[in-house]
């Protein structure tokens, strides 16, 4: 399948895409002419409020063979494990960790959507304000059912096993150290070939945007090239059945209509999914002294409307060179007025090597202290500060936030996957404090 899909390339790009079985599919001139080719439907899909500012104006016109309004009534169907409710559970400022989430089990056939669950969250998709965090855990492909939704945008972080999308905008995959967004309202079908494990990060505020590179200059970090989009692709299926799931309000909703959504023979515009390769991230560190903020490592932002401040970063630990001079190099000790749920997609995270494990996760909450463990720490007071390659062969994360995370009732006990001894890894910590001690001469 991989072999038969075709991308565009760039970030926030204003694109144009017509599958060639119809060429001349996409209108010249004009985005809704009085009749489009082939008998299609012309179709705006908004993702800004159309007198947002241009440069942050996010649109897309679909031509399409029936138009999306042609489905019977949504009706409420059972949430499953998606919630947004952040009372589920009492406050709880401790550090958390857990281990890596199960599975579907042999036997057991789940699809993408029936393995999402929500961990964490806060803020209400009501007032487009806020965040939720999930991880999935599937076996099976979805079949006649598409997903979209109405809340905000899923930035989508596999760690094991490759996704397979069909969108309303034509296909891609996305496979582990991949990472794709399907943006607010967009419809999307996912198949698996193998049992898939992976985290979400989910925004109800804003879009994502490549970060402000400031003094960096021009380049770095996530370059706008390696973004890929798909190129447009068309099924023209009748189905007596086909299922439209919708998240709405924190809620989900199915309507039922008798052919596939994705019907799109052509589009342009510059609101359509998209993934990126993190292989392709180029970090940019200190080659002197000190350790810069993790906010070096920063591949999409989502801003709030307090500059500097996100509503959520997706932040990576990319394999690099650590050269600095008398510095403490692992991750220092610090609080936070920011939450930090971390995972790991493969290998070893330097700071918690032992305890940290592909595919689980943990949260540090708002100003709960959190650094590297014991063994970390003696390691790196003790090695001698030549260059050296650190994370090689690993690749971990961070969704942060600047929103206060609850953990919802499945995180803390249905998934029952909360490791206890947490704590512990910083309890061996030794005091070091000498009153003696002088500098020597």
């Amino acid at each position: 399948m991989a072999s038969e899909l075709k991308y565009l390339s760039g970030f926030g790009n204003e694109f144009q895409s017509e599958d060639p079985r119809c060429p001349g599919a996409l209108p010249q001139g004009q985005n809704n002419p009085q009749k489009c080719p082939y008998g299609l439907y012309a179709e705006q899909l908004s993702g800004t409020a159309f007198t947002a500012p241009r440069s942050e104006n996010q649109r897309s016109w679909l031509y399409r063979i029936r138009p999306s309004v042609l489905h019977q009534p949504f009706e409420k169907v059972k949430n499953g494990h998606v919630t947004h409710d952040w009372n589920e559970q009492p406050p709880n400022p401790n550090q958390l960790r857990w281990k890596p989430f199960d599975l579907p089990k042999a036997g057991e056939k789940v699809d993408w959507l029936q393995g999402l669950h929500t961990v964490c969250g806060a803020g209400d998709p009501r007032t487009r304000n806020g965040v939720a965090i999930h991880v999935y855990m599937c076996n099976a492909p979805m079949g006649d059912k598409a997903f979209y939704n109405a809340d905000g945008d899923f930035l989508i972080v596999p760690q094991q096993g490759t996704l397979h999308i069909t969108t309303e905008f034509g296909k891609m995959t996305a496979e582990p150290n991949e990472i794709c967004v399907i943006q607010q309202g967009i419809r999307f079908n996912v198949s698996v070939l193998e049992p898939s494990r992976g985290y979400i990060l989910e925004v109800f505020d804003n879009h994502f945007h490549l970060p402000s590179l400031g003094p960096i200059g021009a380049n770095g970090l996530a370059n706008p090239r390696d973004f890929l989009t798909p190129v447009a692709w068309f099924e023209d299926r009748d189905i007596p059945e086909y299922q439209i799931i919708s998240k709405y309000q924190g809620q989900l909703f199915e309507a039922v209509q008798n052919h596939s959504p994705f019907d799109i023979v052509a589009w342009h515009g510059n609101y359509a999914p998209y993934k990126y390769d993190l292989a392709n991230f180029m970090p940019v560190n200190a080659v002197r002294f000190d350790h810069c903020d993790p906010s070096i490592f920063t591949v999409l932002t989502c801003p709030s409307n307090k500059p500097g401040t996100a509503v959520a970063d997706f932040v990576i630990f990319p394999p690099r060179w650590a050269v600095q001079e008398h510095t403490f190099r692992p991750p220092y000790y610090h609080r936070n007025c920011m939450s930090e749920f971390m995972g790991i997609i493969y290998g070893k995270y330097e700071a918690k090597e032992e305890g940290f494990q592909p595919g689980g996760a943990s949260l540090h909450s708002m100003m709960t202290p959190h650094g590297p463990d014991s063994q970390c720490y003696e390691g790196a007071v003790t090695d001698p500060l030549k260059p050296t390659l650190i994370a090689d062969g690993t690749q971990a994360f961070m969704f942060e936030s600047s929103f206060s995370m609850a953990v919802t009732k499945w995180g803390f006990d249905g998934c029952q996957k909360i490791d206890p001894a947490y704590f512990k890894c910083w309890q061996t910590l030794k005091k070091n404090f000498n009153p003696h001690w002088r500098p020597e001469k």
